[in-house]
């Protein structure tokens, strides 16, 4: 990660200029049942979330699915909606599709916590793979870093009707 350029990011952000975002909780912190945006458990995690992780209902991620977010704070129950600030979003690579997750929380995110949360999905990103190579899932795996929330959020598509669930088995 290159200080420079995060600190100079972070010294842009400002309130008004960071976008609200309604999350449904997914994974309260410290769970260890990881679940999708359609409720089923993907898998049951040896360690438990270090976060509160969910998606955007309103918008569909490049791999098609929910948009992911994470929810930096307290647990948040499962199923808890709260429309909060998307301070940036990291992007990973899924068996080699792009899966953004918007970092949000009530408050702006310093160096530490950002630093924190791409460490925390770097080892997410390596354990992935490994589970995918179980499952015989192929393709690439990795944190790819740290974008602004409005980059993800342009990415992604609007969410309607037609949607019905992720196209691909996570």
């Amino acid at each position: 990660m290159n200080d420079v350029n995060d600190r100079r990011s972070l010294g842009r952000e400002t309130s008004a200029s960071v976008p609200e975002v309604d999350v449904v909780i997914e994974v309260p912190r410290g769970s260890f049942l990881k679940r999708g945006s359609t409720g089923r458990v993907d898998f049951i995690s040896p360690l438990p979330c270090p976060y509160n992780y969910g998606s955007v209902p309103a918008y569909l991620g490049l791999e098609g699915d929910l948009l992911d977010a994470l929810v930096l704070g307290p647990r948040l129950r499962l199923g808890t909606r709260i429309r909060v600030r998307a301070w940036g979003a990291v992007i990973l690579t899924d068996r080699g599709m792009t899966d953004d997750k918007l970092v949000c929380s009530d408050h702006p995110v310093n160096l530490a916590e950002r630093r924190r949360v791409l460490r925390f999905f770097y080892l997410y990103a390596k354990c992935k793979g490994l589970l995918n190579a179980w499952r015989r899932r192929p393709g690439r795996n990795a944190c790819e870093g740290w974008c602004e929330a409005a980059q993800a959020l342009a990415r992604a598509q609007p969410r309607d009707d037609s949607w019905h669930g992720p196209p691909v088995e996570f």
